[in-house]
């Protein structure tokens, strides 16, 4: 095979590395083009690298040519190119001097020296200023190929590279608030390691619980007639603004106070009182603020909850007790009927109805999310075991308890980008739980559901997407009032836009341009139904600089324009 100059010369044939110039610009995996840089004091050699160069195939661009190592060392300051392509004999500078310059400043980008001399003391010279390669002329279009490739795939890694050193920094300076809520989480269930959480807590933001009593607040959010059919992102949607209104109630009205989100349907809050303040006093004033959310839940997101009320505890190591005394409330009133709670004698007592433990739940969902079969197969274990125990279990009550716990493995799952039903295409869920009338063929149920979950391929497929899912689902949350892209998305998380809106669509089931206009138009109706901004205001406040545009953006999405919203005072 000849040499670049003479298969161009000959009119030869395009080898498969080729390809045709396409009409769309190519973006490469990190979002931008991979910048080439020429430095050639023979045109002809210039030229013919141009040409035979396969820019688009490998996503490169051409940033810049120079005719001898001085003149490139100015361009590579110019253009900051991510490869060097030089000769070694020029004028002025040669290409080994200006290699060595450019080491001596740190150049981060790879070299390949491209030359006549095949002599061993220049390679050896090469290698000691660890260039990427060392090609001889003539070169072929073959061997030319080959080595941009080994070399963007260095390249690649490179960058991988950065970005993980990035990803640390970001985790570093996310890692305060993320201990926190972790912390929360842990002592609300039960979950922390005592041990390591007493010699923490004294340096911790969390002191002044020492010197506090506790009451946790379960909430529980209710499946009504409108929501019966909503989707897995529109549940995550409106747990956002459910979060939002309790956390604005709370700053106002108790910010002594912690707003956790528990799993599916669940949440709580973490009252911290003054021990010099009066028992009663305190639960009467924490009752008006349960009252308060209510009313603005239903006002806002036309959405019911339900809440109930722990006891109050003299030390941070018992609020997970009032958090299952809270959620215990909450099960009276699912399982006990109002009649039968008017006769206490017909009650079951709080040790026999303890068989729902929020600590249970969170342990369970923690080791499916994280695909530990065998913890989760323990976890379950013990609980049956507890199960058994109790007299006053029914098989209404199982069937009741898989209702929950399926609710809560599509919640946990769908956290990690995975759809519940796409894993049991054909379940049959409501006859399988019928089914069930004892414990044991409860653990038989579970244990077959979390296998399947385990081994599941999509679980390989969708959990490393994540993170990049649950940072854009975030971002849409944090900066709906601002210009959202899926180009922001990509140059922020260093990959194409087409994979990101696959991989958020298939872990979401809607494109990121739909899922960012659903939060707009949630927070323009909870911005509505407060009555107090103009449209335009209200536009503004969503992201939308042109009224007319959101205002047929919001009929779409709502089937009636803002103004009318306004007059009906829906």
């Amino acid at each position: 095979m000849g040499s670049i100059l003479q298969a161009l010369k000959a009119g030869a044939p395009k080898s498969p590395f080729y390809c045709r110039k396409s009409k769309i610009k190519k973006k490469s995996r990190r979002g931008i083009m991979w910048k080439i840089l020429i430095i050639d004091d023979d045109f002809q050699v210039l030229e013919g690298m141009k040409k035979a160069i396969p820019w688009e195939s490998i996503d490169a661009e051409l940033v810049g040519e120079a005719s001898d190592g001085a003149e490139g060392l100015e361009m590579v300051r110019q253009t900051q190119p991510d490869i060097v392509i030089t000769d070694i004999y020029m004028p002025v500078m040669n290409g080994l001097e200006m290699i060595e310059k450019l080491r001596e400043t740190n150049f981060p980008g790879e070299l390949i020296i491209l030359s006549g001399y095949a002599d061993f003391q220049y390679a050896r010279q090469a290698l000691r200023l660890q260039v990427s390669d060392y090609l001889s002329k003539p070169v072929t279009i073959e061997e030319l190929g080959a080595v941009l490739t080994k070399v963007i795939k260095e390249l690649e890694m490179k960058e991988l590279k950065k970005i993980e050193q990035e990803e640390v920094k970001r985790r570093l300076m996310m890692y305060e608030p993320f201990v926190q809520q972790e912390w929360l989480k842990s002592v609300i269930t039960g979950t922390f390691n005592e041990t390591i959480a007493a010699e923490s807590i004294q340096l911790s933001e969390q002191a002044y619980w020492l010197q506090r009593n506790h009451l946790v607040m379960g909430i529980e959010l209710m499946s009504t007639v409108r929501t019966a059919n909503l989707s897995l992102i529109d549940w995550n949607l409106f747990r956002f603004a459910l979060a939002n209104i309790i956390r604005e109630i709370l700053t106002e009205d108790w910010p002594e106070s912690d707003f956790i989100e528990l799993h599916s349907h669940h949440a709580a809050i973490m009252f911290h009182i003054e021990r010099s303040s009066g028992a009663d006093e305190a639960v009467r004033r924490i009752q008006l603020i349960g009252e308060r959310i209510t009313d603005c839940v239903l006002t806002y997101l036309r959405l019911t909850i339900r809440l109930g009320l722990g006891h109050m505890k003299e030390s941070w190591q018992e609020i997970s007790d009032s958090t299952e005394e809270a959620f215990l409330d909450l099960l009276q009133m699912t399982i006990i009927p109002p009649l039968a709670r008017e006769h206490p004698s017909t009650v079951p007592s709080e040790k026999e109805l303890a068989i729902r433990p929020i600590k249970f739940y969170q342990e369970l969902a923690e080791a499916i999310v994280y695909s530990k079969e065998e913890t989760a197969a323990q976890i379950v274990e013990a609980y049956i075991n507890r199960l058994q125990t109790m007299s006053t279990i029914t098989p209404a009550y199982l069937q009741y308890l898989c209702t929950e716990l399926w609710t809560i493995f599509a919640y946990s799952l769908y956290s990690v980008g995975i759809v519940l039903d796409e894993l049991f295409p054909e379940m049959k869920l409501q006859p399988e739980i019928s089914q069930i009338q004892r414990p044991e063929q409860l653990e038989q149920w579970l244990r077959g559901k979390i296998h399947i979950i385990a081994t599941s391929r999509h679980w390989n497929e969708n959990s490393k997407h994540k993170e990049a899912v649950d940072f854009m689902i975030q971002y849409a949350h944090d900066h709906y009032a601002e210009e959202i892209s899926l180009e922001d998305m990509s140059k922020q998380l260093y990959l194409s836009r087409n994979y990101l809106n696959q991989i958020f669509k298939k872990a979401t089931g809607e494109t990121f341009t739909n899922y960012v206009i659903q939060v707009r138009m949630k927070k323009a109706q909870a911005l509505l139904a407060e009555g107090k901004y103009l449209i335009y205001e209200i536009s503004e406040k969503v992201g939308y600089k042109n009224v007319p545009y959101f205002s047929s953006i919001f009929k779409k999405y709502n089937g009636i324009s803002p103004s009318e919203v306004s007059k009906s005072g829906l």
